[in-house]
C-alpha cells in the first residue's frame, strides 16, 4: 500500500471517521462538499493534527496519536496543489519552478525541470509571469511546482474547481498524463464525479464524513446506490477499452470486454488504451436482441441488480462482460419487461451520447 489512514476528528456539526488504503495511481476522495474530504488531505499533509488515528506512507508512519508521532509538514516530503495557484506573482514560471526544485533531496528519485516541463507543456510559458497566464496554465505551473520538490506523494485539492470547463478540459490531458507517466501516487480531492471517473484508480466515498466505499473506480461509480448519492443525471458507469481502429466515416472503434463499441472520433492510436463513462440516462434496455435500430452500441449482459428511486425511475445494474452498467428507467419499464436479477438483456447506447469530456487516456 502507498497510503494507510485511519483517524477520528471532530469538526463543527460532523465528527470524521474514515479509514482507507491508497493504491499506487490516483486515489479520488469523493463526495459532496463539507463531507470532510479537504480536511482528510490536510492530516495526510500534517496541516492539521486529527483527535486521533495513524497515517502511513511507503510504511512510514507519518502519524500516530497513540504513540505521540506526528512529522512536520517538511518531513513528510509530500507535494500539495491547492484550489487557487498560489504562485509567486513577482516571479517567473521559470523561478516559480525553481523554487519547488530547490527542496528537492540530491538523492531522492522524480522529474527533472525538463520533463516536468515536457510533462506539463509549460515550455514556451517559461519567461511569463504569473498575472500573464490562463487559469488552467496556472494550474499546470503550480503541480510543476509541487512535482519538482520529489515528493513522495502528491496531495490535490479540487484543483480544477476555480476553471471554466473549457479551461478543465485543457488541463485534464495533463492530469492523466501526471498519473501514467511519473509513478507517483495521487491523493485527489474532487466532487465532480466526471473528473473522478476520468482520473482516479480508486474511489473513497466520502459521505457525512463517514468513508462508506472504497473501491477500484470502476466498481464503486458502478455501484447503483451511488446514484441516489449524487443524484440521477450524474450517475453513470466506467469502461476500459482499447482503440481498435478508426473509420473513414469519423467514428472510432473500441474494444470492451462484452464486444464493440463506437464513438465519434478519437485523438488516440490504434491500440491505445482508454476510459469511457456512459451516463446511465443514455442507456435503453430490451429483452431480445434488437434490430433494425440506428443505434451502433448494442451490448449483451444480464441485471445484476435494480435500485428504485423516490419517483416513477429505477436503475438497473447490468453485466456486460467484465464491465457493469447502470440504466435510469422507468419502474413502469422494468415492470413491462420482467427484469430482476439474473435476467438477460441487451443494453443499448446511442454513440453520439457519450460527450468527448467522458473519454479519457486509460
Amino acid at each position: 500500500m502507498s497510503l494507510s489512514v485511519t483517524l477520528r476528528h471532530a469538526l463543527p456539526g460532523l465528527t470524521l471517521d474514515v479509514a482507507f488504503d491508497a493504491e499506487p495511481g490516483i486515489t479520488a476522495l469523493f463526495g459532496h462538499s463539507g463531507s470532510g474530504k479537504t480536511t482528510v488531505v490536510n492530516a495526510v499533509a500534517g496541516l492539521m493534527r486529527p483527535d486521533a488515528g495513524r497515517i502511513t506512507l511507503h510504511g512510514e508512519t507519518l502519524f500516530d496519536s497513540a504513540r505521540n508521532v506526528n512529522l512536520p509538514v517538511h518531513r513528510r516530503r509530500l507535494g500539495y496543489v491547492f484550489q487557487d495557484a498560489r504562485l509567486f506573482p513577482h516571479l517567473s514560471v521559470r523561478r516559480n519552478l525553481g523554487y519547488g526544485q530547490r527542496y528537492a533531496p540530491r538523492d531522492a528519485p522524480g522529474p527533472s525541470l525538463e520533463e516536468v516541463c515536457a510533462l506539463l507543456g509549460l515550455e514556451a510559458l517559461l519567461e511569463r509571469r504569473p498575472g500573464a497566464l490562463s487559469g488552467g496554465e496556472k494550474q499546470r505551473v503550480a503541480i510543476g511546482r509541487a512535482l519538482l520538490p520529489r515528493p513522495r506523494m502528491l496531495l490535490l485539492d479540487e484543483p480544477l474547481a476555480a476553471l471554466d470547463p473549457a479551461r478543465k478540459a485543457e488541463i485534464l490531458p495533463y492530469l492523466e498524463r501526471l498519473r501514467d507517466g511519473t509513478g507517483i501516487p495521487m491523493l485527489y480531492v474532487s466532487h465532480s464525479v466526471s473528473e473522478v471517473a476520468r482520473l482516479a484508480t480508486t474511489v473513497v466515498l466520502l459521505d457525512r464524513g463517514r468513508a462508506i466505499r472504497t473501491g477500484p473506480a470502476e466498481d464503486v461509480l458502478s455501484d447503483p446506490d451511488l446514484a441516489r448519492r449524487i443524484g440521477l443525471r450524474e450517475a453513470g458507469a466506467v469502461l476500459s477499452a482499447t482503440v481498435a481502429a478508426h473509420h473513414p466515416d469519423g467514428l472510432s472503434e473500441l474494444a470492451i470486454s462484452a464486444g464493440r463499441l463506437f464513438l465519434p472520433a478519437l485523438d488516440l492510436p490504434p491500440g491505445g488504451r482508454t476510459r469511457v463513462r456512459i451516463l446511465a440516462h443514455d442507456v435503453m434496455l430490451s429483452r431480445t436482441a434488437p434490430s433494425g435500430l440506428s443505434a451502433l452500441n448494442i451490448l449483451p449482459g444480464h441485471v445484476t441488480e435494480l435500485r428504485p428511486g423516490t419517483g416513477p425511475g429505477v436503475v438497473v445494474q447490468v453485466q456486460s462482460g467484465s464491465d457493469k452498467l447502470l440504466a435510469r428507467i422507468t419502474r413502469r419499464s422494468a415492470e413491462a419487461l420482467g427484469l430482476a436479477p439474473g435476467v438477460a438483456v441487451h443494453a443499448i447506447i446511442k454513440s453520439v451520447s457519450v460527450a468527448r469530456a467522458d473519454v479519457g487516456a486509460g
